[in-house]
């Protein structure tokens, strides 16, 4: 499988980044790391391994992104409206620094956006917000609104809102959006959503689910068993979704 190693400083970000690329060639995925992940875990753990037979025969070729989530999110320290301008700067790292560099290394012109827990809020709220430039998204695990307190998991802006934070929850926004042109781009766009019964974000996938049926969205909700918020279940689930 062939394995390419790309760091370079993000203008954006203002820092160095690092990505990894399986494959080469085929429909691109962008492949987002779990909550404060990095770009080597889905390696680590195998679930790239899970998806060689699809990289080697040039199905498809994967690039695992790095994360800024303990800048962001998970940044405790920082006033919630730093947090998720930090966010909004990590969105402008994708789009105007990787995918670019997508583009200039495979010509494909099918872009997939994927991720597992904290990796699928971002595949699922990048593709809604960039529905023109993917095919098809798959969260796995994940939660779509991040203001929202569920178990030992908190809201991650502390209370704080603003037009930022709403135009970057999925179940905020998404309910309101009548723009036609928009809605037709996500329409045509291949949405898959994955998640264990009894995880916690369980009702925010069905809650996502019910907005998307509203605005007449075809997608696939699947429930698996137990909680499949672990590794051993997303090295399954990428091999049936992406």
């Amino acid at each position: 499988m062939k394995r390419e190693y790309h760091k370079w400083y993000s203008p954006n970000l203002e820092k160095e980044m690092e990505l990894l690329i399986f494959g080469h060639s085929g429909t691109k995925v962008l492949f987002f790391p779990p909550r404060m992940g990095r770009f080597y875990d889905y390696e680590n753990w195998n679930v790239v391994e899970s998806l060689s037979d699809k990289i080697e025969k040039g199905y498809l070729q994967l690039y695992c992104v790095d994360s800024v989530d303990l800048e962001s999110f998970y940044n405790n320290f920082s006033h919630p409206g730093y947090r998720i301008f930090r966010h909004t700067q990590y969105e402008k790292y994708i789009i105007r620094e990787v995918v670019p560099l997508s583009e200039k290394i495979n010509p494909h012109h099918h872009l997939i956006s994927a991720g597992c827990s904290l990796g699928a809020y971002h595949a699922v709220n990048i593709a809604m917000r960039h529905p023109h430039l993917f095919c098809k998204v798959v969260g796995m695990s994940g939660r779509y609104d991040l203001t929202e307190s569920k178990g030992y998991f908190q809201d991650l802006l502390s209370g704080y809102h603003d037009t930022e934070v709403y135009f970057n929850m999925p179940n905020q926004y998404l309910k309101n959006l009548h723009d036609p042109q928009i809605l037709n781009e996500l329409r045509r766009m291949d949405i898959v959503l994955a998640i264990g019964k009894e995880d916690l974000f369980l009702a925010s996938n069905f809650l996502l689910s019910g907005i998307l049926k509203s605005k007449g969205i075809s997608h696939s909700l699947y429930e698996w068993g137990e909680e499949a918020h672990k590794a051993r279940y997303w090295r399954k689930m990428v091999k049936i979704y992406i």
